[in-house]
């Protein structure tokens, strides 16, 4: 039975996609629900999944622009797989599941080369990589991270390379192999050639918003500082404790978010838009966060941000975070923000001017901290600093309500106890605990 693979809709306002690569080749005999292929649109990408097993037959090259619901490639249910690889209708037997348990070391010891190659005292294994894995492994240069991946099951993963990685370089001995295999990065040696790459949809989409917002907006930009200690302080005192109950590192952004939405009752109009010559003022704050993937910026969006706890933020931003990078974010999550941050501080920005992300009327961006010397009551104190900027659009923000709205930020951070009010223990009650 021939099965075929379709272009998955990528929202009511996208007609045409861009089939951004195979992850299998023509001929390969595929398992349900492995991703066969990406799928890039003006707003994100999306992966295709098998619905049998079976093999494959590719219909369509990569690069080619088609539109949702077109047919791509078919799979081929009836296929004999492989020798060695199961069929779909292969079930381990009860023994086989009892002798595999036995002889698995508990907490995943089991350490395999990523070629699937035997180490010593043990048994050959094959293992598939996931994409995300191999896009991490080439972006990093990086052709075997080793013999110490743990694996679950038959794929590796995003996780297991990074585990794999953190182990080398934190054991002597995988020290200098794993330094070895991170190539550095080129040096130019006085050639002419040049790297030519097609703009990916998602790319070009940004590049023509980006330009759009400098065109049609008044978009202006103001700066303040913020002396972080009370937030790194919190961060020291609760870190333990926070992981403990949440299994998550405690962040900065999430600070950021809570201000954010603490301020914007104070300055409702950095909250708003313009919309057919009306300014529409949402009573919520669904606040988008800018992060840096593989295939460009993406703004994934936290739904009623106002309503949620530092913890609650902390963990919707790993996870939208996480799918972003991992091309797994829906095309609802990135739509329909009334507010951006971005964090430049991570690349270590000192000072930068955002660019609105429309229909937007602000965005707020956050930098790197750094150790300056301020003014305290009248002394000289060594303190850590963090500029922040605002960008806004001054058809619809006034000079007034810009500055007023930083100026709130720049006190919820400097003063976390005022974003909960009526805790015996501020601080902690700020953070669910």
């Amino acid at each position: 039975m021939l099965i075929d693979i379709r272009v998955p809709s990528a929202g009511e306002s996208i007609t045409q996609v861009e089939l951004a690569r195979w992850l299998v080749e023509d001929g390969a005999y595929v398992q349900k629900d492995q991703e066969i292929a990406e799928i890039d649109s003006d707003k994100a990408t999306l992966t295709i999944n098998a619905e049998q097993a079976g093999m494959i037959r590719i219909m369509l090259e990569e690069g080619s622009t088609t539109e949702p619901g077109k047919i791509i490639g078919q799979i081929d249910t009836e296929a004999q797989a492989p020798e060695g690889m199961p069929g779909p209708s292969d079930k381990p037997s009860a023994e086989a599941k009892m002798e595999k348990t036995q002889t698995e070391a508990p907490a995943n010891t089991a350490i395999q080369e990523i070629s699937g190659k035997k180490t010593e005292g043990q048994a050959q294994a094959t293992f598939t990589i996931s994409p995300q894995a191999q896009r991490l492994l080439d972006e990093l240069g990086i052709e075997n991270p080793g013999k110490n991946l743990k694996p679950d099951g038959q794929r590796i993963t995003r996780k297991d390379i990074l585990a794999a990685i953190a182990w080398q370089f934190n054991n002597k001995q995988g020290a200098g192999q794993a330094k070895a295999a991170i190539k550095a990065p080129g040096t130019y040696s006085g050639s002419r050639e040049e790297d030519r790459q097609k703009m990916s949809t998602l790319r070009k989409k940004v590049a023509e918003r980006l330009v759009a917002v400098k065109n049609q907006t008044a978009m202006l930009t103001t700066f303040n500082e913020v002396d972080m200690t009370a937030v790194l302080e919190l961060r020291k005192k609760y870190q333990k404790n926070f992981q403990e109950k949440y299994g998550i590192k405690l962040g900065l952004m999430s600070f950021f978010a809570k201000a954010v939405t603490e301020a914007i009752p104070w300055f409702p109009q950095v909250n708003g838009r313009i919309e057919d010559n009306h300014i529409v003022l949402p009573k919520y704050a669904d606040v988008g966060i800018a992060v840096s993937t593989p295939k460009g910026l993406m703004v994934p969006v936290i739904r009623n941000a106002e309503s949620l706890s530092i913890a609650e933020l902390e963990l919707q931003i790993a996870e939208l975070a996480q799918k972003a990078r991992d091309n797994k974010i829906s095309i609802e999550e990135l739509t329909g923000g009334t507010i951006s941050i971005t964090n430049g501080g991570v690349f270590g920005s000192m000072l930068s001017t955002p660019i609105i992300n429309p229909p937007q009327s602000a965005i707020l961006g956050m930098h790197n901290i750094v150790e300056r010397p301020v003014a305290v009551n009248g002394r000289v104190e060594i303190r850590p600093i963090m500029f922040v900027a605002l960008s806004y659009d001054h058809r619809i923000i006034d000079g007034k309500e810009s500055v007023g709205f930083l100026v709130k930020v720049k006190e919820m951070i400097e003063n976390p106890e005022r974003m909960l009010f009526g805790s015996k223990d501020p601080s902690a009650g700020l953070l669910g605990l």
